[in-house]
């Protein structure tokens, strides 16, 4: 049973949650830094996509014009407002797909490269996440991804453990120790390229940065 002031916290969490936090990380997303880095992930995409973490429609303008189709999957009804002007000046054609990459409600092989742009920290279950996606591509597909998380130095790794729990809860379930790379790699995706840097300008513990290309093996 819930107290009165367990319940009034709950429901001031969940405004939160559903309506400031979609609208304070388009701002914050949206920053010029992130742009560069959003124009790489996008590069080489083609055909089918399924965009998992689709939320402001950020990376619409940076859909190359290989690409036939974008699926979005997004949890947010708030989030799926704000992109519509974005949505309909692309010259790309976006479908909603449904609210979580957990279960997708797609087909098995039938798109042509999956996207997720700090994403995956936030997904409660990425290991079936990270399942779907594989299940989703064709043979060969294409998996662009640019994440933050676990970093390698210790003194750094320590304080992204300690600030973890706190984050979680002001960022939408965002985690900090995740290590990107081997949960795709463990999912059964091959790495193709990678780069990991210390985002400039963020603070260490939040900015440590997995950018690149997997496949889905065979």
């Amino acid at each position: 049973m819930a107290f009165p002031a367990q319940r009034e916290q709950h429901r001031a969490m969940g405004f939160y949650q559903e309506q400031i936090l979609p609208r304070f990380q388009d701002k914050v997303m949206g920053r010029t830094p992130n742009r560069a880095v959003r124009a790489r992930v996008c590069e080489g995409l083609q055909g089918a996509v399924v965009e998992v973490g689709f939320g402001t429609a950020l990376n619409a303008r940076y859909y190359p014009a290989e690409v036939t189709k974008v699926v979005a999957i997004e949890p947010s009804q708030v989030c799926m407002r704000i992109a519509e002007p974005r949505i309909a000046k692309s010259s790309v054609p976006v479908e909603y797909g449904g609210l979580t990459g957990e279960r997708l409600d797609l087909a098995s092989g039938e798109f042509d490269a999956v996207l997720s742009t700090w994403t995956l920290c936030t997904i409660p279950n990425l290991e079936a996440a990270l399942a779907e996606m594989r299940r989703v591509l064709k043979p060969g597909g294409s998996f662009h991804f640019v994440e933050h998380g676990h970093a390698p130095d210790e003194k750094i790794a320590r304080w992204q453990g300690r600030l973890e729990p706190l984050n979680k809860r002001l960022a939408g379930g965002c985690h900090l120790t995740r290590h990107i790379s081997k949960e795709i790699e463990q999912a059964g995706f091959d790495i193709e390229k990678i780069e990991t840097y210390y985002f400039k300008g963020e603070p260490k513990p939040m900015g440590y940065t997995y950018e690149g290309r997997a496949v889905r093996s065979n």
